[in-house]
């Protein structure tokens, strides 16, 4: 390592307040106490090595679940300083892992750019693990501290000599705080993979000592050396690219790094990604929005210039520059602003000029120099502007129809007697047996019917005009109320009219209703987006199982359960004795076993739909709904689970 290093000590940690309400109220800090907190210790902590690999210090971070779902990440950075803290006469590692608001974060001099700007990061977690250890190898030496419930039980400890700098930290979550102290690997492997293309050069990997992979423990490695360019690629791996390698930008102004990978593809879906200082920026922001001026600004100036368009002879909008688009937006800023506190904006207003900037001038060279590859795209664009207009068109026949009508609404859907959305839920059945005992199971106040006549369209291979010449998919924006404007170039959602807050998909428990829960699913992903976001969008939970002996039942929702219930009945006694029923599909119950187990909200389990990654989403999305075979097949053989199939 640099001797640079010796910039980085015990005065460079500065205090701002003292750790209190953390284990009290611990949402303030992580934001839940679900499975995304459980989750979000692991970013904090990683998030200090990511940093020092910024700073220039880090090459190597590694995440290992113990196999009591502990975690241990440890880097080969400078080391937390461990000298004493002049103002509070106590060590400065002590400092960090006690006190809120308290790191090298708050000095510029220490990290010039850094994630985790709030400071709360290693207390939190500190606070919220039953134990934690610190061990830090620095000056030659090895400190170690223990902590319980986030106050140290030991003094900082030499434990021996070291020739190299790093630090370890180890912490098992409270179980008191915690839903769930299980964690996931697949999600820790995507924020993982994800920083390993956002840090070109930085070796990540995950370690699972909870499951073995023949006589290693279950490892996986990431590093890349292509970066954004890299990453785009992989976004895109489900799609047929217009241009064999994606337009990779690089630029710096003010302090401000910016880089940007995107490509063009054939399909009909937008797909940025943007993260400021590799925090994931869900809902865009300054820079997300310069980007957008760059690429419309320079393929309109250059689709005019060479009369692309006039010879087309159409009109084109802000959004027929961005179909078929993926793009990964990254940039580094010194002090930014984030809007709320979930960092899922970024504020800062000159960034949109910066990154504008530097992505229209790199756009305008590529332009220039590549006339074929710039003429497939704006042939693209041309293309997106027709397909725009005919599903246009298309939409208002649908909308137009439910205004002449009068509001009519689908002769299938059985409608409530309510009318306030907020106490009103509209449930999407599978075929029309499942809808009839639906219609004679639910509650008529609150509860409407619409059943779906076999599978819907898969929109992720259709264009968006076909979409609404389907008449499912017409029954179902005319059912619900919602409709597709057009503002300011971009196409949106108004859900001002949604009839209920509550879209409860409710099809068959077996392969086929799984298959079309996933067209529902893709359909509502890429046009009715904003209701999965606004937590409208649910998915019910049929059991799989009645058992039963004599006039006692119960019912199941898992193999687990079905096992337990069993051995309940046959209590010590003959297993044969016991009914197993297993229900196949939802019109094998009855309409009374339907909204027992199914639809009375006193009793039912439903599972929201939300989007975590909206990036991971659209991939995915692509790769099972999509024309590309191969890694929908690769897919399918790494997640398939081996099971007893009912004939």
């Amino acid at each position: 390592m640099s001797n640079q290093s010796n910039n980085y000590g015990a005065n460079n940690i500065q205090a701002l307040e003292g750790l209190e309400a953390v284990r009290k109220r611990p949402g303030m800090y992580i934001g839940t106490t679900d499975s995304k907190g459980l989750h979000h210790l692991v970013w904090e902590v990683v998030d200090n090595s990511i940093d020092e690999h910024l700073a220039g210090y880090c090459s190597e971070i590694h995440l290992t679940i113990n196999e009591d779902n502990s975690i241990t990440v440890t880097d080969n950075g400078r080391g937390i300083p461990t000298g004493m803290h002049d103002k509070l006469q106590k060590s400065a590692l002590e400092v960090v892992m006690t006190v809120l608001h308290a790191g090298g974060k708050f000095d510029k001099d220490t990290y010039k750019v850094s994630g985790g700007l709030h400071g709360v990061g290693i207390s939190v977690v500190n606070a919220l693990s039953t134990h934690l250890s610190a061990e830090i190898h620095r000056e030659g030496k090895i400190f170690t501290q223990q902590y319980e419930l986030g106050k140290p039980t030991t003094e900082v400890e030499v434990a021996g000599d070291t020739d190299v700098t790093g630090t370890k930290i180890f912490f098992r979550p409270d179980p008191t705080i915690f839903e769930s102290t299980v964690y996931k690997f697949d999600t820790l492997a995507h924020r993982l993979r994800e920083l390993a293309f956002l840090n070109r050069g930085l070796v990540l990997s995950l370690t699972d000592k909870r499951e073995k992979d023949g006589e290693e423990y279950k490892r996986e490695d990431f590093y890349s050396e292509g970066g954004l360019a890299e990453f785009v690629k992989f976004l895109d791996e489900s799609k047929d690219p217009l241009i064999e390698d994606p337009i990779h930008v690089e630029g710096k102004e003010d302090n401000v790094e910016v880089e940007v990978a995107l490509q063009f593809n054939t399909s009909f879906s937008e797909n940025i990604s943007s993260f400021v200082n590799n925090i994931n920026t869900r809902e865009g922001g300054a820079h997300v929005n310069g980007f957008r001026m760059a690429v419309t600004r320079e393929f309109k100036n250059y689709g005019k210039d060479e009369g692309f368009f006039t010879k087309a002879k159409v009109n084109v909008s802000s959004e027929d520059f961005r179909e078929g688009l993926t793009a990964v937006v990254s940039v580094k800023v010194p002090e930014p602003q984030f809007k709320g506190q979930t960092k899922g904006e970024l504020g800062n207003s000159e960034v949109t000029g910066i990154v504008s900037r530097t992505v229209g001038q790199a756009l305008k060279i590529f332009l220039e120099e590549n006339p074929t590859k710039a003429k497939r795209i704006i042939d693209k664009v041309i293309l997106a502007a027709t397909a725009r207009e005919a599903a246009r068109k298309a939409r208002e026949i649908v909308q137009r129809k439910n205004v002449l009508t009068g509001g009519g609404l689908p002769g299938k859907l059985s409608d409530c007697s309510s009318k306030v959305p907020e106490d009103s839920e509209i449930f999407l059945v599978e075929g029309d047996s499942a809808g009839g005992t639906a219609k004679q199971g639910r509650d008529r106040q609150f509860q409407a019917i619409l059943p779906l006549r076999g599978k819907i369209l898969n929109v992720e291979k259709a264009m968006e005009h076909k979409i609404y010449e389907n008449e499912e998919i017409k029954n179902l924006f005319i059912g619900l109320g919602v409709s597709i404007e057009e503002k300011d170039g971009d196409r949106i959602l108004n859900i001002e009219k949604l009839r209920y807050h509550k879209i409860v998909i409710m099809c068959d428990a077996d392969i086929d209703g799984s298959h079309i829960v996933t067209l529902i699913l893709t359909f509502f992903f890429r046009y009715m987006r904003a209701l999965v976001e606004n937590g409208y969008l649910y998915i019910a939970s049929p059991p799989l199982y009645q058992i039963s002996k004599g006039k006692q039942f119960r019912y199941c929702w898992s193999e687990q359960e079905r096992q337990e219930a069993v051995a309940f009945f046959a209590d010590g006694g003959n297993p044969d004795s016991v009914k197993i029923q297993r229900y196949k599909g939802l019109g094998e119950m009855n309409a009374e076993q339907l909204w027992e187990t199914t639809m009375d909200p006193m009793q039912r389990i439903l599972k929201q739909v939300t989007i975590e990654d909206g990036a991971e989403a659209d991939r995915i999305f692509s790769m099972l709904m999509g024309e590309d075979v191969p890694p929908r097949r690769a897919f399918i053989e790494k997640n398939a689970k081996y099971a007893k199939v009912d004939i």
